[in-house]
C-alpha cells in the first residue's frame, strides 16, 4: 500500500497554452499527468499535444461576461472535483493554469509527499506570491527555461491565498478564492507562484485578445499589471522574513465582507525569491 495519499489536480482554461503547458509539465512531475484533468473552455478550442498522458477534454464554452462565468466556472469544476472523490482521490487540488502550487526547496520533499502529511479537513492553502517582470532586469519569459530563473520578484498579497487543496466535496467561490461555508487554513513552507501577469508581451498580447476583451477582461489586466510596474520600481525585501510575517497577519485578519478569506491591511510588500527555488519550476 502507497504511503502516499491518491491527489489530482485539475484546471479550466481557454486561450492558455503557454501557461497551461508548463502547468502539465509541473504537476504531471509532482502528481502523474495520469491525475490531471483538464478541461478547454469552449468547442473552438484544441486540445494540445503537450496534453498527451493526461484527462483532457473540451467543455462547451461557459458564458460570455467575465463575472457570470467565474461563478459557473467554479461551479463546474467544484462538481468535477466532487466526482473525483467518487473515484477514490484523497485530495482535489484546483488552479488556474499559470498558477503552480511549491513546497519550499529546504525541505527537500516534493509536492505529493508534503500534502500527503498533513491533516486536512477540510480545504488547505498555500501563501499567495504574484509574480511581476522587472524591466530592465529581466526578459520575455520563455517556456525553454525554469520559470524561477527568469522571474525572480513577487508581491505578497492575500488575492493568491487561497484554499486551492481540497480533502472533501465542497463549492469553490470564483477564482478558486475561498471554499464557501468553511475557514482557510495556510500551510508551513507551501507557496502558489501566479504567473499570469508575469510578462509584459503576453499582457499586451491578452489585451490583444478581442475574445478577452469581449468578456471584460480588459480592466482586470489592465489592474492586475501593476504587479509589473511594483516589481520595477520598488525595493525587494527579505523573502523569509516577510513570508513568516504575511503567513501569520494572514492567519489572524479576515476582511469585514468575507471571514473566509485572508487580509494583509493592503501591504504592499514585494520580496526576491530566494536561490534554493530556482529548479523547482
Amino acid at each position: 500500500m502507497s504511503q502516499f495519499k491518491h491527489i489530482a489536480a485539475l484546471t479550466m482554461a481557454r486561450n492558455d497554452d503557454f501557461f497551461l503547458c508548463k502547468w502539465v509539465e509541473y504537476y504531471g512531475r509532482e502528481l502523474g499527468k495520469e491525475n490531471l484533468f483538464i478541461y478547454y473552455d469552449g468547442e473552438d478550442q484544441s486540445i494540445g499535444n503537450f496534453c498527451q498522458g493526461t484527462n483532457a477534454f473540451v467543455h462547451s464554452k461557459i458564458g460570455t461576461q467575465v463575472v457570470t462565468a467565474e461563478k459557473e466556472r467554479l461551479k463546474f469544476l467544484s462538481e468535477k472535483a466532487a466526482e473525483l472523490f467518487v473515484k477514490g482521490y484523497d485530495l482535489v487540488i484546483g488552479v488556474d493554469a499559470d498558477e503552480y502550487i511549491v513546497v519550499d526547496p529546504k525541505l527537500g520533499v516534493g509536492l505529493k509527499e508534503f500534502l500527503s502529511r498533513q491533516n486536512i479537513d477540510v480545504c488547505l492553502s498555500s501563501l499567495g506570491l504574484d509574480f511581476g517582470q522587472k524591466l530592465g532586469e529581466e526578459s520575455d519569459l520563455s517556456l525553454e527555461e525554469g520559470f524561477l530563473s527568469q522571474r525572480h520578484y513577487a508581491q505578497i498579497g492575500t488575492r493568491y491565498t487561497k484554499p486551492s487543496i481540497i480533502a472533501q466535496p465542497c463549492r469553490w467561490g470564483s477564482g478558486f478564492h475561498r471554499v464557501k461555508g468553511h475557514n482557510f487554513h495556510i500551510a508551513q513552507d507551501l507557496y502558489l507562484l501566479h504567473f499570469g501577469y508575469a510578462d509584459r508581451k503576453i499582457l499586451e498580447d491578452r489585451l490583444g485578445d478581442a475574445d478577452r476583451v469581449a468578456q471584460g477582461w480588459e480592466k482586470h489586466i489592465y489592474k492586475r499589471s501593476r504587479t509589473i510596474k511594483y516589481a520595477t520600481e520598488e525595493k525587494a525585501r527579505d523573502f523569509d522574513r516577510w513570508t513568516r510575517f504575511a503567513r501569520i497577519c494572514q492567519t489572524w485578519c479576515r476582511p469585514p465582507y468575507a471571514w473566509n478569506k485572508p487580509a494583509m491591511f493592503e501591504l504592499r510588500i514585494m520580496v526576491r525569491i530566494p536561490e534554493r527555488f530556482k529548479k523547482i519550476l
